[in-house]
């Protein structure tokens, strides 16, 4: 990633990305099932240019500081382990502040399902980059108080109004939480990040979730359809995916293909781990295709 950042710069490659290529889905340039996965690096003072496409997007910050996003007039500041909407439709550019350092987050995206469709328009916005309109962080300083909502704030898209969803609050939230529950004998402690307008998935067509696992905790085998990426966030330990067992540590990616078996397990005896998981469950529930099986 910082050797792409040395030999190629925004303007000549509109995005600096490198795809997580699955040999299997080369075709249709998918990391699992439909969706697309991309490491993308910036250095200070770089900013893309602004754009819109029919394609969901999320990014989640690896490293680096001063990077920030502009969705649709709002300006967002990101910082690692930080989880970050670019939902369908919506103008949008990334940058890093001249005064931080270079930072690299995953894309993740659901290009493949909606080529699939043959749906997909890209647009590129007439002036390049789109003014803020708005107090910067104010999405998250609206949106995100835990079982509080503004009143009088009308929203009637399909997508989540919080577009930034903080790692402090959320790793916050999964330790209390784990105080309370025994968590799921498959997932460990869980949450899914949501529309706190509806309680449902952060996008239409894109779940997003972080999973706790307490010290030398390790999961039962279940499997379930649809795709699911996993970046771990916290933590260091191993997931056996159909019969084979890989090894993970902070910042690594894992993917879970559809009706596949899968365990989790923490190699600490004193820290926990987290992960985070993106997937097209919603697509999967919306359609009736959803099962799970346990083993």
């Amino acid at each position: 990633m910082l050797r792409s950042a040395s030999l190629v710069t925004p303007e000549q490659a509109g995005r600096r990305v490198i795809y997580l290529s699955n040999p299997g889905r080369r075709d249709v340039a998918a990391a699992v099932g439909w969706l697309y996965s991309g490491l993308q690096v910036m250095n200070p003072g770089e900013c893309a240019s602004t754009h819109r496409h029919s394609a969901s997007a999320l990014r989640f910050i690896m490293e680096g500081r001063g990077a920030y996003t502009i969705v649709d007039g709002h300006k967002i500041t990101l910082g690692p382990n930080d989880f970050v909407l670019t939902p369908n439709g919506t103008w949008h550019e990334h940058g890093v502040s001249a005064e931080g350092t270079p930072c690299i987050w995953q894309d993740g995206l659901d290009i493949p399902l909606v080529n699939a469709l043959e749906a997909n328009f890209y647009e590129v916005h007439p002036d390049l980059h789109q003014k803020v309109e708005h107090p910067v962080d104010d999405s998250t300083s609206t949106w995100a108080a835990t079982a509080l909502l503004p009143g009088g704030l009308p929203w009637s898209k399909p997508y989540s109004p919080l577009f930034k969803y903080e790692w402090g609050p959320t790793y916050e939230a999964l330790q209390r939480y784990a105080r309370t529950t025994d968590g799921s004998p498959y997932d460990g402690v869980l949450m899914n990040y949501v529309n706190p307008l509806t309680g449902g998935p952060v996008m239409p067509t894109i779940n997003a979730s972080m999973q706790l696992l307490r010290p030398g905790e390790k999961t039962r085998a279940h499997r379930h359809t649809g795709s699911f990426l996993y970046q771990v966030a916290k933590g260091r330990g191993s997931s056996v995916i159909g019969d084979r067992r890989f090894d993970w540590k902070e910042r690594d990616i894992f993917c879970v293909p559809s009706w596949t078996y899968h365990e989790h397990a923490n190699a600490s005896a004193t820290d926990d781990a987290c992960l985070f998981c993106f997937s097209d469950l919603p697509v999967m529930k919306a359609l009736g295709l959803y099962r799970e099986q346990a083993t």
